[in-house]
């Protein structure tokens, strides 16, 4: 589903990513991990479009990414999150999941006048409320998103994606100001998604016990560099992933 070949990008003359390829296959979890500062989020924002890399490719269901602008690549079904929550967050939990489908908002005088333009608000209110039902936030419709806990914010913002009804969500530190139970609960709804929903899910995670527990697939990168790919349990033992974490022997 996504493949990304010899990626790479320098800031100031320092390689943040170096020649990292990976492939994440569809309905997979996959995850990428490393040491603070190992280039995750550059990674992310390359293939969300946010950044342009010095070299490499990145295909998404065969599109190449890069000939797209950030705003045109959630129409291929790729859509993302954030490590700081982004909700408005004085609007209403209902308007800022129907913020995510802004890209289907497209009316004209001939919609308005055949009625089909409120058909599809009606729809888009549909939509909006089986994800607050999935999320289990139906009873929070109407209430102001910035007036709700961290860790509802959070599911809103997660909301936000899901009602796009995408392929692949790219999370980037999903579990970010969570407590152990709260982290937990989220680890059984990114499994609940990715199989209920048929949704394949890349991750950038801190929390070593959510990715093992949940990701098919990781890669492991530091200084930009990969240096291990595999299963959870192989990298677990992986001497080069120990010496990144932990220093030395």
């Amino acid at each position: 589903m996504l493949e990304v070949k010899d990626l790479s990008i320098s800031f100031g003359g320092l390689k943040a990513v170096d020649q990292l390829t990976f492939t994440v296959t569809e309905g997979s979890i996959y995850g990428l991990i490393g040491p603070n500062g190992a280039g995750k989020t550059t990674v992310f924002n390359m293939i969300s479009r946010f950044y342009t890399p010095d070299e490499g490719s990145i295909l998404f269901l065969e599109n190449e990414l890069l000939d797209y602008k950030i705003h045109e690549v959630i129409s291929l079904g790729l859509v993302r999150t954030f490590q700081n929550v982004e909700i408005i967050k004085n609007m209403s939990v209902m308007d800022n999941l129907l913020i995510g489908l802004h890209h289907q908002m497209d009316t004209n005088f001939f919609t308005e006048i055949l009625g089909l333009a409120k058909k599809k608000e009606k729809d888009f209110h549909k939509r909006a409320r089986d994800i607050l039902k999935f999320l289990g936030l139906e009873d929070f419709e109407n209430e102001i998103a910035g007036a709700q806990a961290y860790g509802i914010q959070k599911l809103i913002e997660l909301g936000r994606t899901l009602v796009t009804n995408p392929k692949m969500i790219i999370l980037d530190e999903p579990a970010a100001g969570m407590n152990h139970s709260e982290t937990k609960n989220l680890g059984i709804l990114i499994k609940r998604i990715n199989k209920e929903l048929g949704i394949t899910i890349l991750l950038v995670e801190h929390d070593m016990d959510l990715v093992m527990s949940i990701c098919n697939q990781i890669t492991v990168i530091n200084f930009g560099k990969k240096i291990a790919e595999g299963t959870p349990s192989e990298i677990r033992n992986n001497i080069e992933v120990q010496k990144a974490y932990l220093g030395g022997e």
